[in-house]
């Protein structure tokens, strides 16, 4: 028998906030916090000068030099993250943390990027001056889930992904999956990124990244007809997933339960979407919840604002949809958080959810000919009571991912 799990415990740094009414407000006001990099100019031939970086936030004195030497600024937002997930849930000071049935999830596209680049001095330099004895370990794409199973003392499962954009969704979904097949009784689940002009520039030099450097602001612009790119962003989220029987008995406030998920790859091209396999996620997604597509109240679309990524997308939700679905990009905000984008766009729409109320995708103005005709949400957002939520991400790679959520307390 299969196990329901439900989420009771959220956390996350994004750069509009940590705390949802923080986040909430920026949302409603259509604030972007894309902001132009000075610090970028020194950089020949990059052509971006664009980025997000998360807003701050204060770390407790149990984050000690210590215990935060193994950690880069990626891993860090990570554990931060966990911890007001834990607290989120009332299970911070839980022993059930060192029981062997809490696990960790967790993804990031890569793992601290000047720990990275120690090591490349090295090469340049022929010397290891620049390579510490916390180098590999700020550095390796696993740097998030064990960095935050070594501080919380978690001795569950492990789930290392490091698949790019999808980084944070495919933890969560691959959490979802170790509860409900009763191997783990909680997981915490999530993704992180720091910001680096190394991950702007391998988008720029294909020709993916936005160039408005003179109005920040403006862009990205997500299936709009004059979008030109992507905006990279940083940030984290935490999920505290929980077996539903588990989470009642203690008395858990339980956000949402998760119902579906879905993940395929395209198996034809490394940077080409294809919008075939991104609706057979979709369909993935729905057939694991055993629901069909009128029952969805709102998708939380990838929406980087790339050429072929936002059309493919479209056409794909159309597929599946219709016109039907209400349908907006959180990238266009803040960016793209690249491994953290499928957990803080988790985050954002299950609390979107519980509020009942939609952002709309700020900077579209006119949509794409070539992108799908749905129903894009703009303006002013949307007030709807949803009962059933789709958040999607696709990434460099060809990996596909699409989470399901029901809203509050889970009958039965």
């Amino acid at each position: 028998m299969t196990k329901r799990v439900v989420v009771t415990g959220m956390g996350g740094v994004s750069p509009i906030g940590t705390a949802w009414t923080e986040v909430e407000q920026a949302l409603r006001a259509g604030r972007s916090a894309v902001h132009t990099m000075p610090d970028w100019d020194k950089y020949e031939g990059l052509n971006t000068r664009l980025g997000a970086r998360a807003v701050p936030f204060e770390v407790s004195e149990r984050y000690s030099r210590k215990r935060t030497r193994s950690m880069g600024r990626v891993a860090l937002m990570a554990t931060w993250t966990a911890d007001q997930a834990l607290r989120d849930a009332g299970l911070s000071d839980d022993p059930i943390l060192q029981s062997g049935r809490v696990g960790v999830a967790y993804g990031s596209s890569s793992g601290s990027p000047p720990a990275l680049s120690s090591l490349i001095q090295m090469l340049l330099t022929n010397s290891t001056q620049s390579v510490t004895a916390n180098s590999y370990v700020q550095m390796m794409p696993h740097t998030t889930g064990a960095n935050v199973s070594v501080f919380f003392g978690i001795c569950g499962r492990m789930i290392p992904t490091s698949s790019a954009c999808t980084s944070g969704s495919l933890a969560i979904g691959m959490a979802y999956e170790a509860i409900q097949q009763g191997k783990q009784t909680i997981m915490l689940a999530g993704g992180a990124e720091e910001l680096s002009v190394a991950q702007a520039a391998v988008f720029d030099v294909l020709y993916a990244t936005s160039t408005r450097n003179d109005c920040p602001t403006s862009t990205p612009r997500p299936f709009d007809a004059d979008r030109d790119g992507m905006v990279v962003g940083e940030g984290a989220a935490t999920l505290v997933l929980e077996e539903l029987e588990h989470a009642r008995a203690r008395g858990a406030t339980i956000h949402a339960e998760i119902v579906g998920f879905g993940t395929n790859s395209d198996g034809r091209h490394f940077t080409q979407p294809s919008k075939e396999t991104m609706a057979v996620a979709m369909r993935l997604a729905l057939d694991g919840a055993g629901l069909t597509p009128d029952r969805i109240g709102y998708v939380n679309a990838h929406g980087t604002a790339t050429g072929l990524g936002d059309i493919a997308e479209s056409h794909a939700t159309r597929e599946i949809f219709g016109r039907s679905v209400p349908f907006s990009s959180l990238k266009s905000y803040f960016g793209h958080t690249l491994g953290a984008c499928g957990s803080i766009e988790a985050w954002m729409t299950i609390e979107m959810m519980k509020a009942g109320w939609f952002a709309p995708t700020i900077n579209l103005r006119s949509v794409d000919k070539e992108c799908a005709d749905l129903d894009y949400i703009i303006g002013d957002g949307r007030a709807a009571p949803v009962d059933f939520a789709m958040s999607n991400n696709f990434a460099f790679g060809g990996v596909n991912t699409s989470l399901i959520f029901r809203r509050g307390e889970a009958e039965g």
